[in-house]
């Protein structure tokens, strides 16, 4: 069964660690993480971008084939479906569809308005027992088509939104999407700091999980972060096993070319990606 992601991650908050979001694209990818939580007894949050809901054939097909996986693969651990970087109107579809959380990001409009459509969602959320995740301050990089340069929330703003009854904050830091340039600068802590000061209890959210120094990481766990998304690590660590297997040539020997043992090497890829953010976060034996 799906739950919201309030009190994993209030436990998280409160125990100084973090929960992962990892991202699904397929069913693999599904079936790898879920296994791996399960394993390692850790919560766990399934993030579905507007783009990967799309790919997948909508959010209701989403929400089924993860429950109905929950339910054949015995997992026991706490997991929650969550919409990653959605619109207003995707919030409302997956609400909808049967996700047990959702993101709303009105990072991009006037901040008046970001709160007038934050607050509505809250309600909605709040009476069917979804966790709800609002963004201040664009996080950098691209993330289906939305880019941004990874500037600083205004801790004021984080407090305002924090304020309406959202679940959990995802503010920006210096953090980027995808992969991180040389030049970056690193993430602000000093941010970081204001705002955990000005929202208290409020489990915040890093996106951009990919590529940032451990020890960054478990700084950022330490100022408040209790949650942390990570989706192009996985992807790169699918693309590579799969690269391998065919560069190999396995896909030529007997039946190689057959899908399940085509996609298996990548499947292994993710479940050994998921385990070592699991660790580092901080989430094993935590379910």
């Amino acid at each position: 069964m799906l739950v919201s992601a309030e009190e994993m991650l209030k436990k998280a908050k409160a125990g100084k660690y973090a929960v992962g979001q990892f991202n699904i694209n397929n069913l693999e990818w599904t079936k790898s993480i879920l296994l791996t939580a399960e394993e390692l007894k850790s919560p766990v949050i399934l993030g579905v971008s507007e783009g990967a809901g799309k790919y997948m054939c909508g959010y209701k097909t989403v929400a089924q084939m993860v429950s109905a996986m929950i339910e054949d693969l015995n997992i026991t651990v706490p997991v929650a479906l969550h919409l990653d970087h959605g619109s207003y109107e995707g919030a409302k579809a997956c609400i909808e569809a049967g996700f047990s959380s959702i993101m709303f990001d009105g990072s991009h409009y006037p901040i008046e308005e970001n709160v007038e459509k934050t607050k509505e969602l809250v309600g909605i959320c709040k009476e069917k027992g979804i966790s709800i995740e609002a963004e201040v301050g664009s996080i950098g990089g691209e993330e289906d088509g939305v880019v941004g340069a990874g500037e600083c929330a205004d801790p004021k703003e984080c407090k305002m939104v924090a304020d309406l009854g959202v679940t959990m904050l995802a503010a920006g830091i210096g953090n980027i999407h995808g992969k991180y340039p040389d030049n970056w600068a690193g993430l602000s802590f000093e941010t970081l700091d204001a705002i955990q000061q000005l929202t208290g209890d409020m489990p915040l959210v890093l996106h951009g999980g990919t590529g940032i120094p451990e020890d960054m990481i478990k700084k950022a766990i330490s100022l408040g972060v209790s949650k942390i998304n990570v989706n192009t690590e996985c992807q790169l660590s699918f693309a590579e096993a799969t690269r391998k297997y065919i560069e190999a040539g396995k896909d030529l020997e007997g039946k190689g070319f057959d899908p399940r043992k085509l996609l298996a090497p990548g499947a292994e890829a993710i479940k050994a990606t998921v385990k070592e953010k699991m660790e580092l976060f901080g989430s094993v034996g935590k379910a």
